[in-house]
């Protein structure tokens, strides 16, 4: 499968484009599975709202692309979910931050990911390796929890003018260590692949592939696989 799960359109703050625009360079790219996943700050109170606008498009495109709903959710600046706001019924969410010292969530993801309530739930853009050391978790450890709770790990793959053309480290370390693939291989836990993409003149879509390509080869699994 290749997928990129990580995209966002004018829902979000710095996101601009419309959904039309991203879908189609995801196709004209060769993506097989693509996932909208605007920022929860930027949808606001238009979840649900938002939710059926983005899923209207999965049999607009059918045949052509794959298309998924998710939400990613910040959990730093008060810009995190309140207690009441139900967003369950998102085919998936991106948790991101947790590495922050000013993280609500923090170390404590695990609960964060149930709170959610998603079939599907990753933590984007984060070195989870790195993670693991800071709060003092053995990695075996550290990535059997993640596989026990169904919690994925991105491997964002993003290279555009939003994030000042800079590469994610933890990405370039992952695909040098054979250390990091064997320990994500026998913890069981699962994988994705996100641009991150924000304007679509900017989009990638080479670097989604070649990754997704990389975690085949290396027998690691990645979520929605059997995603109709």
């Amino acid at each position: 499968m290749i997928m990129d799960i990580h995209s966002h359109t004018y829902f979000s703050m710095c996101g601009r484009d419309e959904p039309d625009f991203t879908i189609q360079a995801a196709i004209d790219g060769g993506i097989e599975l693509f996932g909208i996943s605007d920022h929860n700050y930027g949808i606001a109170d238009r979840k649900r709202e938002y939710y059926d606008f983005i899923c209207s498009y999965k049999e607009k495109y059918k045949g052509k692309i794959k298309i998924i709903c998710g939400i990613e959710l910040a959990t730093v600046n008060r810009l995190w979910l309140s207690d009441d706001e139900d967003i369950s019924f998102f085919d998936y969410c991106l948790i991101e931050h947790i590495d922050r010292p000013d993280s609500v969530v923090g170390k404590d993801f695990v609960n964060y990911a149930k709170r959610c309530g998603c079939a599907e739930v990753g933590i984007a853009h984060t070195d989870l390796f790195g993670f693991a050391e800071k709060i003092g978790m053995d990695d075996c450890e550290f990535f059997s929890q993640l596989a026990d709770n169904n919690i994925f790990w991105e491997m964002n793959v993003n290279y555009d003018s939003i994030h000042g053309y800079n590469e994610h480290a933890y990405v370039k370390n992952f695909v040098q260590s054979e250390y990091q693939q064997d320990i994500i291989r026998k913890c069981g836990v699962k994988v994705s692949v996100g641009f991150d993409g924000h304007r679509v003149e900017d989009y990638k879509p080479e670097r989604v592939i070649e990754m997704c390509e990389f975690l085949h080869q290396k027998n690691i699994v990645m979520p929605f696989g059997d995603k109709k």
